[in-house]
């Protein structure tokens, strides 16, 4: 079992807001597995190994935000077959929903907290949802988990947390909308598809 430097630490309790905890998520690189290892990397991990994709950025966000009074949350996105599932870290202030959001792209990113109820946040997300041809492929979200219910040990663990990644899998979703309603939608403009190609890392 690992655990946290003094440095580590300090960190962390110098983050006592959502908006700077997003800051600092945004300044960590990437992970763009290019071993070829799929990872879920701890909190603990991604602090050392200096990169993070957006469940490993959303588990250390979590893990942060619930140094600060916050419930350690995340909520899964799910997408249809064609793209990826996206992971995010909400969190409620004052009666109203917000999450943090790491991606590489301009869309699915923080969220303010002006959002009523999780499903009000989750389809924020829906528009920005969409591949390069234009398909918008958000298909569903999960209601929240807390990550308490996997002990006191899963931030500071040396070996991936695929069971929170199962879990999230597994835990109840709500769908986006009809199916008619879903064999009709509008693809994305032009314009939003060159958004596409604006990147904060290079892989």
């Amino acid at each position: 079992m690992l655990a946290f430097t003094k440095k580590e630490l300090a960190i962390m309790k110098r983050l006592d807001t959502p908006a700077k905890v997003q800051d600092f998520l945004n300044r960590i690189p990437i992970n763009f597995e290019k071993d070829g290892v799929d990872r879920v990397k701890s909190p603990i991990m991604v602090l050392r190994d200096k990169s993070a994709h957006c469940i490993e950025a959303a588990i250390l966000g979590a893990y942060i935000l619930s140094l600060h009074s916050h419930q350690p949350l995340l909520l899964h996105l799910a997408s249809t077959q064609e793209d990826m599932d996206h992971v995010i870290a909400p969190f409620k202030t004052k009666g109203h929903w917000g999450a943090l959001s790491k991606g590489n792209h301009v869309t699915l990113r923080y969220r303010d907290p002006v959002y009523k109820t999780i499903r009000e946040l989750a389809m924020s997300f829906f528009n920005e949802y969409y591949l390069e041809n234009g398909v918008k492929t958000m298909r569903s979200y999960s209601r929240p988990l807390n990550l308490n219910i996997f002990g006191s040990h899963w931030m500071v663990q040396n070996e991936d947390l695929w069971d929170i990644d199962q879990k999230l899998d597994k835990i109840k979703h709500f769908d986006i909308a009809p199916k008619e309603i879903i064999r009709k939608l509008r693809k994305a403009d032009q314009v939003e598809r060159r958004a596409l190609d604006i990147t904060d890392w290079k892989e």
